[in-house]
């Protein structure tokens, strides 16, 4: 849609829907749920994260999932601010099992490339060094000022392993080659 287009609708960009979406998400283990959800508002009323955050509802991204909103649930940065603590999911009156059904959307995100920057270079940052951030030589000479012992050597090797049989490495592989 054009700029000219998007101005003549009243500035509202189409959504495009994909039915199958929810579908999709059910197939996987914890998606299942997705379909009991009539979002009565339980999960995003009782999410510690919701009451900090203006953009993070976890009722509208189930309603996304159900709606077929495929691209825009997995592009949405909101998707990545579960703290995974299960609240939503234990006060459920559906049992619904919001904490998972996110976790898959995530996963669903990962294999489409669709990832935020920051979880990107994490996740270059504990393979290359086994720490999930850098940790300066100003830290390390305070922990040896203060007589602590030295931070444990990663096993990159055992990393690596890890990222090539979990498929990671692919994974990482492909964003590099996408420019996400």
């Amino acid at each position: 849609m054009t700029e000219k287009e998007e101005a003549a609708a009243g500035g509202v960009t189409a959504v495009r829907l994909d039915p199958r979406f929810r579908h999709e998400v059910m197939k996987f283990p914890g998606g299942e749920t997705l379909k009991t959800c009539f979002q009565c508002g339980t999960c995003t009323s009782s999410c510690p994260v919701a009451r900090f955050s203006g953009s993070y509802r976890p009722r509208r991204i189930l309603q996304m999932a159900q709606l077929g909103m495929k691209s825009k649930v997995l592009s949405s940065e909101a998707l990545w601010l579960c703290a995974a603590c299960f609240t939503c999911t234990d006060r459920c009156p559906q049992g619904v099992e919001v904490a998972s059904v996110l976790r898959v959307l995530r996963n669903m995100a990962v294999e489409e490339g669709v990832v935020p920057a920051a979880y990107r270079e994490l996740a270059s940052q504990v393979l290359a060094t086994g720490y999930a951030y850098p940790i300066t030589k100003t830290r390390l000479g305070k922990r040896e000022q203060l007589g602590l012992p030295p931070l444990p050597e990663a096993d990159l090797e055992a990393l690596a392993g890890l990222a090539g049989a979990t498929g990671f490495s692919g994974l990482k592989e492909r964003w590099r080659s996408s420019g996400a």
